[in-house]
């Protein structure tokens, strides 16, 4: 919280009215590139608190960083094993040496994401706490501000670093597979690299499909043509197209094929030359259905393949092709596999917690062993 008491007393080590540059306060406090002025430590580490001040640069809004009512501060506090004391633009840490650091590299993000001009958000705080503690190589401000579009002011980039992997996949390989649970962005960041495709006229035209398949619903005798009876499969993925290009230029697109929507049957005896085409939920493909789609790829184009492994809603237990294509195809190059997993859902907080109560169920459904019921005994004289 902020804090209004006196002065606090000098830190030990610095020269009155002097600030230790950014790199030599890093190298005395044993933090590394920290993204802020940081002086040197109170003390020696070790078992005793040490004390590590940051100074944040004027030209970063203490409210934007904090958040409104130090909302965002309040939570970094509860993310953090050190105690955190502001007093204007000065941080201080108190804690362990190696609780210390962990906090500058947090503030260090966090500052270099408002420096984009991103409005920090609970979300983003997390998200930043949660990439540190995986220790990835890359830092979480270059994950959290990779801009693939931008409409209307609103901006999509990828919000973790599975994402942004997933996303230079997507860029680097000409067949991606993007394989996680509900809520993971595999199909919307996916749709949003093709959009940016054609944009930059890396394709001619996209071409979006879904296997019709029902998520245990009966659709198929509902009134209405061909076309009525499809679309709701299509639904989402019009929904996101909407979001990614301007709504009155869709029917004209859509009429010259610069962009296509249509059932995986539509595929058939094609080939797709120029074209960004997603597959979209191909758990519900068979494995037959998948070798049909991938051998459609023509040249110059790009194949991303979505879906979710656990929400198979093939009839009869059919085999879902994206559950075999893996073992199918590894080795083959230029076809690359992203997973995702409940730590990458960026739908309501929530969602991960159902999938992971979902995977933890079916795993104990899996291992428990069967209970073999033999029937009522038959009584004696019956």
């Amino acid at each position: 919280m902020p804090d209004t008491s006196p002065s606090s007393p000098p830190v030990a080590g610095a020269q009155p009215g002097a600030s230790a540059s950014r790199e030599a306060s890093a190298r005395a406090a044993g933090l590394g590139d920290a993204g802020t002025a940081v002086t040197a430590p109170a003390a020696e580490a070790g078992t005793e608190p040490v004390r590590t001040s940051i100074t944040v640069p004027e030209s970063v809004s203490m409210v934007s960083l904090l958040g409104s009512g130090d909302e965002l501060l309040r939570l970094v506090e509860t993310e953090l094993s050190a105690d955190v004391h502001v007093r204007g633009n000065e941080i201080t840490l108190t804690g362990q040496a190696a609780d210390n650091a962990f906090a500058v590299r947090v503030f260090d993000e966090l500052i270099a994401l408002v420096r984009t001009g991103q409005a920090l958000r609970p979300d983003s705080v997390r998200r930043v706490v949660g990439m540190l503690r995986s220790g990835g190589s890359e830092r979480p401000a270059e994950v959290l501000s990779l801009d693939i579009l931008n409409r209307r002011g609103r901006t999509i980039r990828p919000k973790t670093l599975n994402q942004k992997h997933y996303v230079d996949a997507i860029d680097q390989h000409t067949v991606v597979f993007g394989i996680g649970p509900a809520g993971t962005g595999k199909t919307y960041l996916a749709m949003a690299k093709a959009v940016q495709a054609l944009q930059t006229k890396q394709v001619d035209r996209i071409i979006l499909t879904r296997p019709a398949v029902e998520a245990g619903e009966r659709l198929g005798f509902l009134p209405g043509t061909l076309s009525e009876k499809i679309d709701p499969y299509l639904r989402p993925l019009y929904d996101a197209l909407h979001d990614m290009v301007d709504p009155e230029s869709i029917p004209r697109l859509m009429a010259s094929g610069t962009i296509e929507v249509a059932p995986l049957a539509y595929m058939r005896g094609r080939t797709l030359n120029s074209a960004f085409v997603i597959l979209d939920e191909a758990q519900n493909t068979t494995a037959e259905q998948m070798k049909m789609f991938l051998t459609r790829l023509g040249f110059g184009s790009k194949m991303v393949v979505t879906g979710d492994v656990t929400q198979v809603d093939l009839p009869g237990g059919a085999q879902s092709g994206l559950r075999v294509v893996r073992e199918i195809l590894t080795g083959i190059d230029d076809v690359h596999f992203s997973l995702l997993t409940s730590s990458d859902v960026v739908r309501h907080r929530l969602v991960g917690d159902i999938v992971d109560a979902y995977e933890r169920w079916d795993t104990a459904q899996a291992t428990r062993p069967a209970v073999h019921n033999p029937g009522p005994r038959r009584q004696k004289g019956s």
